[in-house]
């Protein structure tokens, strides 16, 4: 039986079929289906932890114990767990343990365009890619394989594209395994210095037999065309080399792209003219190849930049452009917003308004930093508007703790705002941190989150109090405020800059896009009061527009949710909600 699956999803039929035990993980586009999917299979324990860290640590207690674990994560996750990804490559695993990890070159829903592959390398573990869905499950079950008879975690390297694109998978049957009884084993799992040291040696030996397995693993695949081009590459990149040279080309397709083969790789190149490397982001390959003395083309002609498409490589090669349908008139640009009712909008507004200075993380709520609100002033990476407001209140003083705030959704926080202020009440700014509480982990597609009182399955779960989480790590004022209350949320701001001493502010408001949300009546605009002021539009909101010819305020009461925010604006009471 076959069936037509996404990336995300066909890696989540080979859990499946592999006999996966657990899946840990943080959500993170484009790797989030990856266990949402996971967690439709009842055979398999999957849970959302509060970051990729403990995902991974997780993983690793379900491998010491001898179940097949695995975790999920984008490739900004993977610096989160890093630390313990680094030592489990000395320890290895009992059960198979497979790390997955996707990429976003291009930067479609990510702040940095970095390349997983250097995390393989300098954890000297191995790294498998799939060039699509059917790969991508059939490479799933063939890592537990190599995890668990070559003793290491193995990376897993999914992109956007073939995370979120689609074709036929065949489904095959669950594999019966038993997990063993379990054995102490000290000396390889407890990791100090003196059986680090022993570890180290084995970690070395393994890369070697790794290298000599892709030699001849069905992995690396060498598709013999014509002998005048030769093309080394991997993942999505080998779909755009067969779409555009079909079999003209000689293609060597690297399956298991750490550690890279040699004698494959030599042969290969004695076979054509010219050699090329076409890989997206960093030369990783082609520096491999100048390591082994193979001469090759790559980042010359091939940007480290960016996502590649089957244009890219034809305009590379001096080839004629594929036609695509275009518009026959230009599209206004439409960027990002928060959404219409957005709980954000609010409290961005009040501290635009306030020329507050914001430090941001992320988040939707990084969308306030565009226009009209301007509201931030830095993004860094989960968690670092906590302790970067820290740090900027400390270098600036009282001129800057009477004027700064910080911001950070309720799931980033658990994820990694908690140490932050814990700092601040232990190293004493007078910092005011705002907690925007949306109920969810939104950015990502809704997930549940250790706050949400609901685990992935949706089932009851403990919730974790925010008030007296602050309060308990020493945080004394704490307050909760609605954010479609401009005048509350105006008052808290004032109040808890003009305190000596830390504080926390909670706007608390579900994200609008939760199903249990009920939208009100739309707000209307009576143009015989509305004066053309455009206040309304400071908000930024998608449902209010400017009638240019009438000069008056517009609502679309298709998107207007009746939130009542612009109507606090208002000052000549034109906006009132539709009885």
């Amino acid at each position: 039986m076959k069936k037509l699956m996404l990336g995300n999803e066909a890696i989540a039929r080979g859990l499946y079929e592999a006999h996966a035990d657990i899946v840990s993980s943080y959500p993170g586009t484009p790797s989030t289906e990856i266990t949402e999917y996971a967690s439709k299979y009842d055979e398999i324990y999957c849970e959302w932890a509060p970051n990729e860290k403990v995902a991974t640590e997780v993983a690793f207690g379900a491998s010491l114990r001898g179940a097949r674990s695995a975790c999920a994560m984008k490739h900004v996750g993977l610096n989160v767990a890093a630390d313990p990804l680094f030592t489990l490559s000395y320890t290895g695993v009992n059960g198979g343990l497979v790390v997955f990890v996707a990429d976003d070159p291009a930067m479609h829903s990510s702040q940095n365009e970095q390349d997983s592959r250097h995390y393989a390398i300098a954890a000297k573990i191995p790294m498998l890619e799939p060039a699509d869905s059917s790969e991508a499950k059939e490479f799933v079950k063939e890592a537990f394989r190599i995890s668990e008879e070559y003793d290491t975690p193995v990376l897993f390297r999914m992109c956007t594209r073939i995370a979120h694109s689609q074709n036929s998978v065949e489904l095959c049957d669950r594999i019966e395994r038993e997990i063993p009884a379990y054995e102490r084993n000290p000396q390889k799992f407890i990791m100090s210095p003196a059986n680090a040291i022993r570890r180290h040696p084995f970690v070395e030996e393994r890369t070697k037999k790794l290298q000599e397995f892709g030699e001849t693993s069905s992995l690396n695949r060498v598709e013999l065309g014509g002998a005048e081009i030769g093309i080394i590459c991997s993942g999505t990149c080998y779909q755009y080399v067969k779409e555009v040279f079909g079999d003209s080309v000689s293609v060597l397709k690297l399956g298991l792209v750490n550690p890279l083969p040699v004698k494959i790789i030599k042969d290969f190149a004695a076979k054509v003219e010219k050699l090329y490397v076409i890989e997206e982001l960093d030369g990783i390959i082609e520096s491999h190849l100048n390591s082994i003395g193979v001469k090759c083309i790559g980042k010359e002609m091939f940007p480290p930049i960016g996502e590649f498409n089957q244009n890219t490589i034809r305009k590379a090669f001096g080839l004629p452009l594929a036609e695509a349908i275009g518009t026959d008139t230009d599209i206004p640009v439409r960027p990002p917003v928060m959404c219409s009712g957005c709980p954000h909008r609010g409290m961005f507004y009040t501290l635009s308004k306030n020329k507050i200075s914001v430090l941001g993380d992320i988040g939707c709520y990084t969308l306030g930093s565009a226009a009209p609100l301007f509201a931030l002033d830095s993004t860094l990476c989960m968690g670092a508007s906590v302790s970067g407001l820290h740090g900027f209140n400390k270098a600036g003083g009282k001129d800057s703790e009477k004027k700064t705030v910080c911001v950070i959704g309720d799931s980033t926080f658990m994820h990694s705002g908690i140490t932050g202020l814990v700092n601040i009440a232990y190293n004493s700014t007078n910092s005011t941190v705002i907690i925007l509480d949306n109920s969810i982990t939104g950015m990502t597609g809704h997930q549940q989150n250790p706050t949400t009182g609901y685990t992935i399955k949706g089932e009851p779960a403990s919730a974790v109090n925010l008030e007296e989480l602050c309060h308990a790590i020493g945080i004394k004022r704490v307050r909760v405020v609605d954010p479609y209350n401009l005048s509350e949320c105006e008052a808290a701001v004032k109040e808890e800059l003009a305190v000596e001493e830390p504080s926390v502010i909670i706007s608390r408001r579900p994200c609008v896009l939760l199903k249990y949300v009920k939208p009100k009546a739309p707000v209307v605009v009576n143009e015989d009061k509305c004066v053309g002021c455009k206040m309304c539009l400071k908000l930024g909101c998608p449902s209010i527009s400017f009638d240019s010819s009438k000069k008056k305020a517009k609502i679309d009461f298709t998107q207007c949710v009746g939130c009542n925010v612009c109507t606090q604006l208002c000052k000549p009471g034109a906006m009132t909600q539709k009885e």
